[in-house]
Formats: C-alpha cells, sequence, structure tokens
C-alpha cells in the first residue's frame, strides 16, 4: 500500500507516496484512498481532511501498466469507490499540490473544497491524446468553472495550467513556495476544529446541492463510454506510443 494516513489534531491525513512512480494510481492505492476517507467520515474527532503527495509531485495519474491489467470497468471497482466516496463527502476536504498533478491528479480537485498549489505545479487533463475521455465529472464541472472556451483549451486540446493559472480559472485557492503548501494546507483544515461541525457540513451539502443530483449521472456516463475507449484503435495506439516512448500517429483513424 502506498497510501498513508493518519489523525492529528482533528485532520486526517491522506498521502499519496509512491515518489519512484511519480505517485501513479493503481487499483490498490484508489481502494486505500477509499478506505481513507470513508475512516474519516465515520470518526466524530476528524473534523477535516488534508490530501497530498509528495514534494514536487502530487500525482501523475494512472499507472498505466496497472491501468491496463486492471481496466476500470464496472462500479465496484476501487476507483469508482474512491470517486463516489470524493464527491459526497461531506466534511472539509483540502488539498496540497505541488509539482505535477495529471488527469485523474486535476479531475480530483474539483471535489475538494480548498487546493492549494506550489508555484511550480502543473496541471493537466490530456484525456483526449491517450484516445479517451474525461472522468470524475469534469465534463461537467470544468465549464461550469471555467467556461467553455477555456474548458476547451484544458479537455479537448489537454493544455496544461500553470499554478497560477489554476488559480485565476477557481480551480485552486492560492499559490505558494513548495516548502510552504503543505504547511498551509494543514493550517486551514486545522480552522474547522473551531467552527460547529454541523454547520459546516450544512453549508458544504447546500453549497454542492445544485450538482447532488446531476454529478453521479454524468460520472457514470463518463465510465461508460471512459470504458469503451480504453479498447478502441485510437486509445491502443496512444498506450503502444506511450510504452514505445514515441508520438503516437492517430492519421490513419
Amino acid at each position: 500500500m502506498t497510501i498513508r494516513t493518519g489523525t492529528v489534531d482533528g485532520v486526517a491525513t491522506l498521502e499519496i507516496a509512491r515518489p519512484e512512480k511519480k505517485n501513479a494510481l493503481t487499483d490498490a492505492m484508489y481502494a486505500g484512498l477509499a478506505d481513507g476517507l470513508e475512516a474519516a467520515a465515520a470518526d466524530g474527532a476528524v473534523r477535516a481532511v488534508l490530501i497530498g503527495g509528495q514534494p514536487g509531485v502530487f500525482t501523475a495519474g494512472n499507472d498505466l501498466e496497472d491501468f491496463m491489467q486492471r481496466p476500470p470497468q464496472g462500479g465496484e471497482r476501487s476507483v469508482f469507490r474512491f470517486m463516489r466516496t470524493l464527491a459526497h463527502f461531506d466534511k472539509p476536504v483540502v488539498a496540497a499540490v505541488t509539482g505535477t498533478a495529471i488527469g485523474i491528479g486535476t479531475t480530483m480537485l474539483l471535489h475538494c473544497d480548498f487546493v492549494y498549489v506550489s508555484d511550480e505545479a502543473r496541471l493537466q487533463m490530456p484525456f483526449v491524446s491517450l484516445g479517451l475521455v474525461p472522468e470524475f465529472g469534469a465534463s461537467l464541472l470544468v465549464p461550469r468553472l471555467m467556461g467553455g472556451a477555456k474548458a476547451a483549451e484544458k479537455l479537448l486540446l489537454g493544455e496544461p495550467m500553470s499554478a497560477q493559472e489554476a488559480v485565476d480559472l477557481g480551480l485552486a485557492n492560492a499559490v505558494l513556495p513548495p516548502g510552504e503548501v503543505l504547511a498551509h494546507a494543514r493550517r486551514i483544515a486545522e480552522r474547522f476544529n473551531q467552527l460547529p461541525p454541523g454547520a459546516v457540513r450544512a453549508t458544504k451539502r447546500l453549497m454542492r446541492a445544485a450538482l447532488t443530483e446531476r454529478l453521479p449521472a454524468v460520472i457514470e456516463a463518463e465510465a461508460q463510454v471512459f470504458g469503451e475507449r480504453l479498447t478502441s484503435p485510437e486509445a491502443r495506439e496512444a498506450f503502444t506510443a506511450f510504452f514505445q516512448k514515441r508520438r503516437p500517429d492517430f492519421s490513419r483513424f
């Protein structure tokens, strides 16, 4: 398991700890993240959750080898349990992002309440370039957050975001030096120890009420198309090119 968990001063921490693989996520790691969130939800002493990675990397997204061996098809897979748990989590979630956040490394931030990024952070959703489609509700949430024009840049073209652009587009709260991100995020999470937890949860629920009914259906629809795209000739070419370390050739499609 490469997800480290712990609770200190009312804050449950989920640390993605696989730096040798740029924190690429496996099925087992998604299970660890879901387990950590479920435990935090059930623990009355936990007032907020802090999600972080390693210095210089939040997560490079899915581990492609594990991903192809265990394609995320079927709603009971660990990645979908993680998505459902985070999307409906009723306590505040704070993310500390240093370095790269690719694919689901970016889309999971759409479901966090506070996101703090280091000034060298780079966020990207390159689903189309892999022959795939967005996931975790991104096809709904990104246009809603950024508007159609910017969403097209980020989802259709897969253009990366700098730390400051993530703040300007409403995805992140603030940019900080790399060595200050985690400590600042923890201070924000600890502030909920001084606030009435029932009022916090009720306010979060009200803030997200407009999406509560739509989001599960969107995530499910994305997952259906995502699964179909995984076996497409375009995706096979994209993944083969990735493993062969060459540029994919989509000219024959």
